[in-house]
């Protein structure tokens, strides 16, 4: 991903706060920078077959152990 800069500077001395911030919120949309940083957050390796095996494992024991607890009435 490259990092671009979005600059964005008052029109005038009397120009609103509010519109100084809804004027880089449009450009940031526009540049897609948010879209990016979204889909690189969402991307996992995919997991071997040994770690699927692994989790399944530890999924089942949890499974059976609050099956147990609740059983006995614990929570």
């Amino acid at each position: 991903m490259d990092s671009m800069a979005i600059k964005v500077t008052r029109k005038d001395q009397n120009e609103a706060n509010e519109n100084v911030i809804r004027r880089f919120n449009r450009k940031v949309l526009q540049s897609g920078v948010m879209a990016t940083a979204k889909e690189s957050m969402r991307f996992s390796k995919p997991l071997s077959k040994r770690e699927r095996r692994l989790k399944a494992i530890l999924r089942d024991k949890r499974k059976a152990e609050k099956a147990e607890r609740m059983k006995l009435g614990l929570k």
